[in-house]
């Protein structure tokens, strides 16, 4: 996009990052760009990025590139709010609550929401998750064993994280399939395999709906039918005098739907590529797993970077890097430049399991939102790949095919053959 003046006389970078072509590209291509921005202008104007489906009626945002910016703009949500939405849509506030649950918030909504949900991940509740995911890991590889080839996405990564929510929260196995697609859909709308001739708009309200749908009537089968699964932890989670209502029930299902499936399917993937080319961090694993997975798994989530972009809305003037930022203007965190970012980490293109201290923002740049579900990422990551790296040595993996979007990093598929 060609440099140009906005209304309020600021000139758009010359590095350009808005056009979905951008972020068609490789991740390599994209740090090129994000390296000069880091070192040159960590805070700079842009066009609003390419490829909304509710774009934004304002002239550009600001793009933070730098790790500690980010982490800054992270921990003073009083400044850099969440409420008015967290991606590059211009989402409607009554559409906001629906699909973003607290993820959307601040403030006592943020936090209030937050601690009733957190009341039910008793250390009980959390045991019990954890043994299904072991069991889940152990199946999902049992099965990849029995075949020869085919696409990892579809056959492994995609099923654990599916798998892992819809048995935790206790939806009927008859409707896990159909919640796993609108869960795509929430993403991936502009994708032609997700939309199957259907307008974009059309797939994600369609998602929406159909996941509000689900999450309501296991809300109110597990009022009725109480068994030791989430949801019926959660119909009944009380703090200080208050419950979860329909519809903070129904948008957590969402959140959770979305979020929980496609940070940990492409962290999946896209370490099992990292681990094929960095062969020496793979051969750390199988000497010492237990020694080395905790580092490990920071450093897979620093390297694949999941969630690429967040916003966040300014709520008063203030002043950023000496640059005046106006009352209701966007800033865009920019995590997989963070991650990259040479004042923090050494060596940041070269994959390092024992990478110590790893200060990587992929759950967030720490602050009041900070990822409240790695704690069951990181479980599906160490008993997955316990099993994947041990009893599938032979496994081969091509070169993964991306979503095009600036929001996830998203794998579509990725061929593998078993020797």
């Amino acid at each position: 996009m060609t440099a140009g003046l906005t209304s309020p006389g600021r000139t758009y970078d010359p590095v350009s990052i808005s056009p979905l072509s951008f972020w068609a590209g490789t991740a390599e291509d994209r740090e090129a760009s994000f390296k000069i921005l880091r070192d040159e202008r960590p805070l700079s104007w842009h066009p609003p990025l390419a490829g909304a489906l509710m774009a934004p009626e304002i002239d550009g945002i600001w793009v933070v590139t730098r790790h500690e910016d980010i982490a800054y703009v992270s921990k003073h949500p009083g400044l850099f709010s969440s409420a008015k939405g967290v991606q590059s849509e211009a989402v409607p506030e009554e559409m906001l609550e629906a699909a973003e649950s607290f993820l959307g918030m601040d403030g006592v909504s943020h936090s209030s929401l937050r601690k009733l949900v957190s009341s039910v991940f008793t250390p009980r509740q959390v045991a019990k998750i954890q043994d299904q995911i072991k069991n889940q890991a152990t199946t999902i590889v049992d099965e990849l064993l029995r075949t020869k080839n085919g696409d990892f996405v579809q056959q492994v990564s995609k099923r654990l994280p599916m798998w892992t929510i819809y048995e935790m929260m206790g939806l009927p196995e008859d409707m896990r399939d159909e919640a796993a697609h609108n869960a795509d859909g929430m993403v991936s709308w502009a994708d032609e395999d997700v939309a199957a001739g259907r307008e974009s708009g059309e797939v994600l309200s369609d998602s929406l709906v159909g996941l509000l749908t689900a999450g309501l009537e296991l809300a109110e089968l597990r009022r009725s039918q109480p068994t030791s699964d989430l949801m019926s932890q959660l119909v009944q989670a009380e703090v200080d005098g208050r419950k979860l209502t329909d519809e903070e029930l129904g948008a957590f299902f969402v959140l959770l739907s979305v979020a929980g499936n496609d940070t940990t399917r492409n962290t999946i993937t896209l370490t099992t590529h990292a681990l094929q080319q960095f062969p020496a961090q793979r051969e750390l694993l199988v000497q010492d797993y237990d020694g080395h997975i905790k580092p490990a798994m920071e450093e897979f989530v620093r390297w694949v970077t999941p969630v690429m972009t967040f916003r966040r809305t300014v709520t008063q003037d203030t002043v950023l890097r000496g640059q005046e930022i106006k009352e209701g203007e966007w800033v865009m965190m920019m995590y997989s430049s963070a991650n990259r970012d040479e004042r923090v980490f050494a060596n940041p293109h070269t994959f390092d399991i024992r990478r110590k201290p790893n200060n990587h923002l992929g759950f967030g740049g720490g602050g009041p939102h900070f990822c409240m579900g790695s704690f069951l990422a990181k479980m599906q990551l160490e008993a997955f790949f316990r099993e994947l790296i041990f009893r599938a040595p032979n496994l081969r993996v091509g070169e993964p095919e991306y979503l095009v979007g600036n929001f996830v990093r998203a794998a579509k598929s990725m061929p593998y053959t078993l020797d």
